[in-house]
């Protein structure tokens, strides 16, 4: 078992900048590939960025790409997701996922562990 915790997310304006931050415990994420995924209000949960294990690859979702990183540090067990050029479309309730298999889907439904998420919103 896995518990995640995130943590970041806040209000700010179109074009400003967030981090989060998504913190395991009970399981070192060593062994886990790691996303990020958003939910806003009536819409699915969608994949936003997800890094492999030894964090050599990551993908994003083309609406975040060249605006949000995903990054890892395995020492401190915690996953991060840099956002900049933060957009209103970008308000959601983000959650921190982890896969004990190798590779990163863009399924929510391939990931066995989730955070409770943070929301973020973004005012235009």
């Amino acid at each position: 078992q896995v518990q995640l915790v995130e943590s970041g997310g806040g209000l700010v304006q179109a074009g400003g900048s967030l981090r989060l931050s998504c913190a395991a415990s009970r399981r070192t994420i060593s062994s886990l590939a790691m996303g990020w995924f958003r939910q806003a209000p009536g819409k699915e949960r969608e994949f936003v960025a997800g890094i492999t294990r030894s964090g050599t690859s990551t993908y994003y979702a083309d609406s975040v790409k060249g605006r949000f990183t995903i990054s890892r540090d395995n020492a401190k067990n915690t996953v991060y997701l840099q956002m900049n050029s933060l957009k209103p479309e970008d308000t959601a309730v983000y959650y921190c996922a982890a896969r004990i298999f190798a590779g990163v889907p863009s399924s929510a439904d391939e990931y066995g562990y989730w955070g409770r998420g943070t929301q973020v919103t973004v005012s235009s």
